[in-house]
């Protein structure tokens, strides 16, 4: 008993850290392909366009990896594998989603993003990054 508590405590730790580690690289992403510094936009400007861009993509990461662990099965590190190649898939859909969304759109969405103003274009993005996370998602079951 202990044991298999102690194997599915070591499961769920090794879970969160591919999980932070997606996240992590996700915001990367979001602040490489958005102007500007999102830590400073985020917590020194409280600027509400980005703050939500990035909470959809750290949801949206969220998504991918729970399903992925919802749908492993065999040993843990392939399990621990397959999260974070699907992880790394779904970050590379959104980016590439967002891309093409700034493309397809009027003006820059970057520069969207900037605005200190809330602008309605974030939260079609915002839904954009979560329902590419379910496409995703779904691919794993």
């Amino acid at each position: 008993m202990l044991a298999d508590l102690a194997a599915d405590a070591g499961a769920a730790l090794a879970y969160t850290g591919v999980g932070i580690a997606l996240m992590a690289l996700g915001f990367v992403l979001v602040d490489v392909i958005t102007p500007g510094n999102l830590r400073e936009q985020i917590w020194v400007e409280r600027n509400r366009n980005a703050s939500l861009l990035v909470a959809s993509n750290l949801l949206g990461v969220g998504i991918i990896v729970a399903m992925a662990i919802w749908t492993s099965q065999g040993a843990i590190g392939e399990a621990l594998l397959a999260s974070a190649v699907y992880g790394v898939i779904g970050l590379g859909a959104m980016a590439l989603s967002f891309l093409l969304l700034d493309l397809l759109t009027p003006g820059q969405f970057r520069d969207v993003v900037a605005d200190s103003a809330i602008h309605p274009a974030v939260w079609v993005t915002a839904a954009l990054h979560l329902a590419v996370s379910f496409v995703v998602a779904a691919g794993l079951s």
